[in-house]
């Protein structure tokens, strides 16, 4: 029986982590092949990229103009390296013996894009708004790229969360909190009666058809609720912010919320990243908020060792099954909720 269990181990079945880096890698296959869409081979590609230094200080503008101006000379090669160099990333994470080098290359190339790209993702502009995808799909790769680095600290527990194993669960929580607060953060900036009516309104004359009318339709809405409903979001995302922090139990139910409120953004506000409109570069970033909560979804094993320690249950003898581990030392496979 024992031997039945090791199967999975020794066939090198993937666990959690390495599940999640297979669909950080899935995420870079869909921003290569946007990249290979006929509009970014032309001068517009660079024109967009331009466009990304508007509202910025001087000093942060700078590089994206350069970025763009050196993109315009050869818009064709330059775009054709983008998409290479993407297509590459997404194969690097997917391998296992190159994983470290797929994700080192995602965090430099992702904070690459986003200063000389996004902008910074608007942060600094004043207009930076999470329903729209603030602060940036390109930061939230790089910090995917960290929290799911291979290895970490040598521990004889594995950690609560999956996201825990590179930087520790202190540190990742702060992660979180300064994330989603910021969200919260940006929401309030942007709060007015008429905000949100004028940001659909305009995302629906960038789209077409069944996208178009369904932004008019949140725009008529929202028209003088805009407030009302900014500020709702702002709590809701409070509420995400610290419930890395809450017990077992409620913050999987803080998840949960999370990758709604992902989906939410990603649908309504993000018309799933401008992907049919010829000219969006990558879904935006509401697949990688939900990717972000699955890496902080609390184990299984965690839960069940802190259900003991409150009602003094243990094994026989006081031994308690290694967090993370299975009798013959069977490692939970991909998929499994108990990872």
């Amino acid at each position: 029986m024992t031997a039945a269990r090791d199967v999975p181990a020794r066939l090198g079945t993937p666990d959690a982590r390495r599940c999640l880096q297979l669909a950080l890698a899935g995420l870079w296959l869909p921003d290569a092949v946007l990249q290979c869409q006929a509009f970014m081979f032309t001068k517009g590609f660079a024109g967009m990229l331009a466009a990304a230094a508007a509202g910025n200080p001087g000093w942060a503008a700078a590089p994206v103009l350069w970025a763009a101006h050196l993109a315009g000379r050869g818009p064709a090669l330059a775009n054709a390296g983008f998409a290479t160099v993407q297509l590459l990333i997404a194969l690097a994470i997917a391998g296992r013996p190159t994983v470290k080098a797929g994700l080192a290359a995602s965090a430099g190339w992702a904070l690459a894009v986003w200063w000389l790209g996004e902008g910074l993702g608007g942060v600094l502009t004043g207009g930076a708004s999470p329903v729209t995808g603030a602060p940036g799909a390109a930061v939230l790769y790089a910090l995917l790229a960290v929290l799911l680095w291979p290895g970490g600290r040598a521990r004889q527990q594995e950690p609560p969360f999956v996201a825990a194993g590179s930087a520790g669960v202190l540190t990742t929580r702060l992660a979180w909190l300064a994330l989603w607060g910021s969200l919260a953060c940006f929401t309030l900036a942007q709060a007015s009666p008429g905000g949100l009516r004028r940001t659909f309104a305009a995302m629906a004359s960038a789209q077409r058809g069944w996208i178009s009318a369904m932004d008019q339709a949140a725009a008529g809405l929202l028209a003088q609720r805009g407030a009302a409903v900014s500020a709702v979001l702002a709590v809701v995302l409070l509420v995400i912010a610290i419930g890395v922090f809450m017990p077992g139990r409620a913050a999987r139910a803080v998840l949960v919320l999370a990758v709604a409120v992902a989906a939410l953004i990603w649908v309504a506000g993000e018309n799933f990243g401008g992907v049919f409109t010829g000219s969006g570069t990558d879904p935006n970033s509401g697949p990688l908020l939900a990717l972000l909560a699955a890496a902080y979804w609390p184990r299984a094993a965690g839960l069940r060792r802190a259900g003991d320690a409150r009602t003094g249950d243990g094994r026989a003898g006081g031994a308690q099954e290694p967090v993370g581990e299975r009798a013959g030392g069977e490692r939970p496979v991909c998929g499994e909720v108990a990872s």
